[in-house]
């Protein structure tokens, strides 16, 4: 139900007209859905609380798209969650500016952050299972909301995993999902699973995506060697589904020693019986 609805409820407002379905079904409509529909009307026009909240959430996304990450904080989350060495990195994009202009440079690592990988990997003789990266994306207030909760998830159920041997977390700034790639692969690592704020829409400025990636390759790992697992955020994907999807993948990936179109999502019915917290 929205504000207004509410508003009408308490009588503080007066009802207003939709012009092509009945108010009953604009109302049930709107609870199960946040998506615009029924809009209230005046006359052949629709009505100013529509066209304010539509100027609100795309304002909010826009904000969205321009907002810093704030690496400091993630840090901190972080360590709560007894991960104290994290990699603070940095893309190419020396910018947001720059980083929203030129995709590209948002898929590399600069120089310094290639070169503390480096230094990291050269006192670490062994290769790592996996390695997680956190980027800012379209969304760092998805990052800022959502990646914690979802590792706090995830990184008690690794300890439990065969493929337990996991890479120090690594937070780049203006970032894309191909700077994973670079990351994992100066790093040793196995499979590469990105944490990264997606593109907001009108309702979800704040949705975060997962994009697992097995032995990736720098300018060469396509799309379609990549899963990805979309809209994580308590009104989409709940944290405990997306760490179990996220495990469903790592465990298939190392198995199978592949991902993308190949692997398959772990609820198609292709799957057979579905692993626990996946839901039917």
């Amino acid at each position: 139900m929205n504000d207004h609805a509410d508003k009408e409820d308490a009588g503080l407002v007066p009802a207003l007209p939709t012009s092509t379905m009945t108010p009953a079904l604009a109302t049930r409509l709107r609870a199960m859905t946040p998506a615009r529909v029924g809009l209230y009307r005046a006359g052949t026009s629709v009505a100013t609380s529509e066209v304010l909240e539509f100027q609100l959430a795309h304002g909010r996304a826009r904000d969205a798209v321009h907002a810093l990450l704030q690496p400091a904080s993630l840090v901190a989350a972080l360590r709560e969650l007894k991960q104290p060495e994290a990699l603070l990195l940095h893309s190419f994009a020396k910018d947001r500016t720059t980083y929203l202009q030129r995709p590209d440079l948002g898929r590399t690592l600069d120089q310094p952050s290639r070169q503390r990988l480096t230094e990291h990997a050269r006192g670490h003789s062994a290769t790592y299972d996996l390695a997680i990266v956190i980027a800012d994306g379209l969304s760092a207030l998805a990052v800022e909301r959502h990646a914690v909760p979802l590792l706090a998830e995830l990184l008690p159920a690794l300890e439990k995993s065969p493929h337990r041997h996991i890479a120090p977390i690594c937070i780049v700034q203006q970032g894309r999902v191909a700077v994973g790639d670079e990351a994992g692969q100066l790093l040793s690592a196995s499979l590469v699973v990105v944490l990264i704020g997606e593109r907001p829409g009108l309702s979800s400025p704040d949705s975060l995506g997962a994009y697992i990636t097995w032995q990736p390759q720098p300018g060469c790992t396509t799309d379609a060697e990549r899963n990805c697992i979309s809209n994580i955020r308590p009104e989409g994907l709940s944290y405990a589904e997306a760490a179990a999807r996220l495990l469903h993948y790592i465990r298939e990936a190392h198995d199978k020693r592949l991902t993308g179109v190949a692997l398959k999502d772990p609820g198609t019915p292709e799957q057979g019986a579905l692993h626990s917290g996946f839901g039917t």
